[in-house]
């Protein structure tokens, strides 16, 4: 056989999507994992007055994680790559992201372990951090409730997600891209939303009062709500635009694996 008629796994457009598709959901979900130790608030961040909102018996701005900047874009591949590649597609890049957060966490402890330079330590003071390594420790060893809820949260959320998905497109066949999307999404975060925040900051060390708990997970998912609305024609773009690369026999059946 010619060299030249050897097949290589590479050359099939299916299977360098997928690669895209799972890296970009693999990174962002490692991202949001990483940054979503921070809380910050809404109004102060706009510039603007804080709206004195009152959920639940707390008042003052709207809270959020900063890892719900990225979520969106993690439901947007969740649900790009469902449509194309199924429940095994989804699947497997959920346990690959859960294994390279817990990867990344273990060596971000790795790091804190590590005997810090003496200079370093005061390397950020003129930038107000008189102890780079305390601050370096407070960042990145978000502790282990923290990730624990973080992993749990997620990897639930997502079979959920992929459950919801495929029983919405059963029922309604290939119409209705949108309600599967977001019809998975709303149910998917909404456990999300409250497992992480219950696990990490109310089961552990933290101990927030079960307002302080209610009123930050249910903005939370309001914002992940709007955010998965506001995709919407994101997701028929995205999958006009794989359409159009694979073609249209080669999506469709992609498109008819995936329900199956």
């Amino acid at each position: 056989m010619s060299a030249a008629a050897v097949f290589h796994p590479l050359q099939d457009r299916a299977t360098r999507l997928f690669i895209a598709l799972a890296a970009f959901f693999c990174v962002n979900a490692v991202l949001a994992e990483f940054i979503g130790v921070k809380i910050f608030a809404l109004e102060d961040t706009l510039g603007i007055a804080p709206l004195e909102w009152n959920l639940f018996g707390q008042t003052g701005s709207l809270s959020f994680t900063a890892g719900t900047l990225l979520w969106p874009v993690v439901f947007l591949f969740t649900d790009v790559i469902n449509e194309f590649y199924g429940k095994r597609g989804v699947r497997m890049i959920s346990w690959i992201a859960v294994a390279l957060i817990v990867y990344g966490f273990a060596f971000a402890f790795a790091a804190i372990a590590l005997a810090p330079a003496g200079w370093w330590v005061e390397a950020a003071q003129a930038q107000g951090v008189p102890d780079y390594q305390k601050a370096f420790a407070a960042v990145f060893g978000q502790g282990l409730w923290t990730i624990a809820g973080s992993v749990t949260a997620f990897l639930v959320g997502q079979l959920i997600d992929v459950a919801v998905f495929h029983r919405i497109r059963r029922a309604t066949g290939e119409r209705h891209v949108w309600l599967r999307a977001t019809g998975s999404t709303a149910v998917s975060q909404l456990v999300d939303s409250f497992v992480v925040l219950y696990i990490a900051f109310v089961i552990g060390p933290q101990h927030w009062p079960m307002s302080l708990f209610l009123a930050v997970a249910t903005v939370n998912y309001a914002y992940k709500m709007l955010a998965a609305f506001a995709l919407i024609p994101l997701i028929y773009l995205m999958r006009r635009l794989i359409t159009g690369y694979l073609g249209a026999a080669r999506a469709a059946e992609l498109r008819e694996a995936a329900s199956a």
